[in-house]
């Protein structure tokens, strides 16, 4: 068990690592000449290196910090770490790519391929339990706190950006080419990471319910809804449900596998979601109706 935990922390480090050097090649090569933003922190520090010309290297590490350190106690040391590593690596690979070639100075073909190659690396970052934006850490902070669904948040966030940065560069073309590019890359990032910032259901069939319902209570702060189950072949069986983000499905395989490997999880997308659903906080998150679930087995 130790063995495979450990095989598996390196894998998602180098699934991290190809994640994040794949999106830096993406902004340097891609975007960056064309003066195309992505969102969040990386775009404010494009915005920022286009006017000052500080590298967009470091902007990027000084300005993921403090959200950092404003989610490493909310978030779990393991996301955090990942999360710092990705960011390193990603802002490492900036300078890199920097002083190479330009890939294209067609805004078509720029906005096509670096938002294709950008969600590629993202979809990647996300997918193995990282996070390359600031923007995206204080979302799930939100998240976790009110009913303010991520996706919407950095929806919001990265509408500002880009409208600031059609007024700061004086050119509103740009900023529609950014806005373009930011769906592109949000519509493959769903490819790769199988599900974008909707609502995710996961069912789960253990024989050890109290344990794994307790810790995803503790280290991700939902509350889980306990039911009896019969298998045809495998007899009484207690099965978990629980609504999440996206975000957090990552670390409940890690919860669930540490605790029973043998547990079978069951992931849905949930369109909407009706009624009241309990956090950590004892608060109520109310949103709209939970109706069409893809099921998708892990």
């Amino acid at each position: 068990m130790i063995q495979n935990s450990k095989l598996k922390l390196v894998i998602d480090f180098i699934g991290i690592t190809l994640g994040a050097v794949t999106a830096a090649f993406a902004i340097e090569e891609f975007l960056v000449p064309c003066t195309i933003l992505d969102g969040g922190v990386v775009g404010i520090g494009i915005i920022i290196s286009t006017l000052s010309k500080i590298p967009l290297s470091v902007l990027t590490i000084c300005l993921n910090i403090p959200f950092l350190l404003f989610g490493a106690r909310k978030l779990g040391k393991m996301f955090i770490v990942k999360s710092a590593y990705s960011m390193a690596v990603f802002s490492v690979f900036l300078e890199i790519f920097a002083p190479m070639a330009n890939a294209t100075g067609e805004y078509l073909l720029a906005v096509c391929f670096g938002g294709v190659i950008l969600g590629i690396g993202v979809g990647l970052v996300i997918k193995f339990g990282g996070c390359l934006d600031g923007t995206e850490t204080a979302a799930i902070l939100l998240n976790k706190r009110f009913h303010f669904s991520v996706g919407k948040f950095v929806l919001v966030c990265n509408i500002i950006i880009f409208a600031a940065a059609g007024i700061v560069l004086q050119s509103f073309d740009r900023a529609m080419y950014s806005l373009l590019t930011y769906f592109i890359t949000s519509k493959v990032l769903d490819i790769v990471e199988s599900g974008m910032e909707q609502t995710k259901a996961a069912m789960i069939i253990t024989n050890d319910a109290k344990e794994i319902s307790e810790k995803i209570y503790t280290r991700l702060g939902r509350t889980v809804t306990i039911m009896e189950g019969e298998g045809l072949v495998s007899g009484k069986k207690v099965v978990l449900y629980c609504v999440l983000t996206r975000f957090e499905i990552h670390e409940l395989k890690d919860i669930i596998k540490s605790i029973d490997s043998s547990a079978f999880i069951a992931v849905s997308d949930v369109s909407e979601i009706i009624g009241n659903h309990m956090k950590k906080s004892g608060t109520l998150e109310k949103n709209k109706t939970s109706a069409e679930e893809k099921n998708e087995a892990v």
